[in-house]
């Protein structure tokens, strides 16, 4: 049997205040229809990513609304992690000569927890398979009922792949029922896809990181790391790496600085112990802010968690998102919710959000800094674009949405 993880319960009546009211009834519509079905997801990891983030509000809800919903964890180990982050970055681009060893590690792996799906001898209406880890359970999952449907969903981006590696996993993907990309910009060039379905991801308004916090707390705590709430401050949260571009964040409030002396600048990461490239570049930035009293730096390991970003993201004058590479770029949503004026990079998923009008598109550094200064000196402006930008998410990427969309391939490929 897969590790069954326990993503606790919630409701969706709780979310019948924040989303619109035709969502509700069709969401109730669809859970009519079909009620009792049995879905299981499988993914390569309870914590950590946005898809573990994801699942534990996806999964209760979908119970919730009357189906018989579970998430299984397939068998892994470090060999395996080794040769499915090499397939992560070379589904992205990266260069990655396919071995005969790796392959080897990588079916057998799936074969397990394929034979672990089988022997459990369970029925399942729906078993939905995210990202490349575990992309063969179908392929080794014989003895399941062939009533059962499949999906496959992918959260990156496989828009400019390693062909090889593309090539091999090509086969086993078509043969899902459904394929579900981002958005279609994210699909491989010249690959037939025969399920494709477009369904963006989603934040949960209710969660420690998205739930509302007054503006006294979120000061309150902001307080607590040495910010002047005297003072405006800029605000990006992001991992620490080049794609995210701390540097240019850093150059583009020095030119702010120019125009807004008393302006402060927060940049917030989330560290693992286990990765010497994001302790690099941690140094990299700290060496970059020069010992400038206006820069704080926090991460996970200075006790930052998610109602401490919640915090920030919430009183932020103005947030960034220079990244020069993203995916779907979550965060972005984040800070739409709590109806920020943001600055972003004109890359990945941000436009799509941003078209709502809830921030500006940039394409570097000086760009960067002029729609600050734009905005740190149009205060009547931001609160307008920031207020469109909470709706345009209100309206498009909140969990029962995604809830929604998921519902709805499942009736298709159930035919109810």
């Amino acid at each position: 049997m897969l590790q069954r993880v326990n993503a606790g319960n919630k409701s969706l009546a709780d979310y019948r205040s924040i989303v619109r009211r035709e969502l509700y009834e069709e969401l109730q519509d669809l859970s009519d229809r079909l009620r009792g079905a049995r879905v299981l997801h499988v993914n390569a990891t309870a914590f950590g990513g946005g898809v573990a983030e994801i699942l534990y509000t996806l999964v209760p809800l979908t119970r919730d609304v009357g189906l018989d919903a579970e998430w299984g964890v397939m068998f892994g180990a470090e060999p395996f992690f080794n040769v499915t982050k090499n397939f992560h970055n070379a589904l992205q681009g990266a260069p990655y000569e396919l071995s005969i060893e790796s392959r080897a590690i990588y079916e057998e792996y799936n074969r397990q927890s394929a034979a672990a799906l089988v022997e459990a001898s369970e029925h399942w209406d729906v078993i939905f398979v995210h990202d490349p880890q575990p992309a063969l359970l179908k392929h080794f999952s014989d003895g399941l009922s062939p009533e059962t449907k499949w999906v496959w969903r992918c959260h990156i981006d496989t828009s400019t792949p390693n062909r090889e590696v593309l090539d091999y996993l090509s086969p086993y993907v078509q043969d899902y029922d459904a394929q579900v990309y981002t958005m279609e910009e994210y699909t491989p060039p010249d690959l037939d896809l025969p399920g494709l379905v477009i369904v963006p991801p989603a934040i949960d308004p209710l969660s420690p990181k998205n739930m509302a916090l007054s503006a006294d707390d979120a000061r309150y705590i902001t307080n607590q790391f040495g910010i002047d709430a005297g003072r405006p401050f800029l605000l990006q949260v992001s991992r620490f790496d080049p794609w995210k571009d701390p540097l240019g964040v850093i150059d583009a409030y020095r030119m702010v600085k120019e125009k807004v002396p008393e302006i402060q600048l927060v940049l917030i990461g989330s560290m693992a112990h286990d990765d010497p490239e994001g302790w690099d570049y941690w140094y990299k930035t700290v060496n970059y802010a020069a010992g400038d009293r206006d820069i704080f730096l926090f991460s996970n390991l200075t006790n930052v968690g998610s109602i401490e970003v919640n915090a920030f993201q919430s009183v932020a004058d103005v947030v960034i998102q220079k990244s020069i590479r993203e995916g779907f770029g979550l965060v972005v949503t984040e800070a739409l919710w709590k109806a920020r004026p943001l600055v972003a990079g004109r890359v990945g998923g941000i436009p799509m959000q941003v078209e709502g009008g809830g921030g500006i598109l940039v394409d570097g550094v000086p760009d960067t800094a002029a729609a600050c200064v734009k905005l740190l000196e149009d205060q009547s402006f931001a609160r307008q674009i920031g207020r469109r930008g909470k709706e345009h998410v209100r309206e498009h990427y909140l969990t029962p949405r995604l809830l929604r969309d998921d519902l709805k391939l499942f009736a298709k490929l159930l035919n109810v």
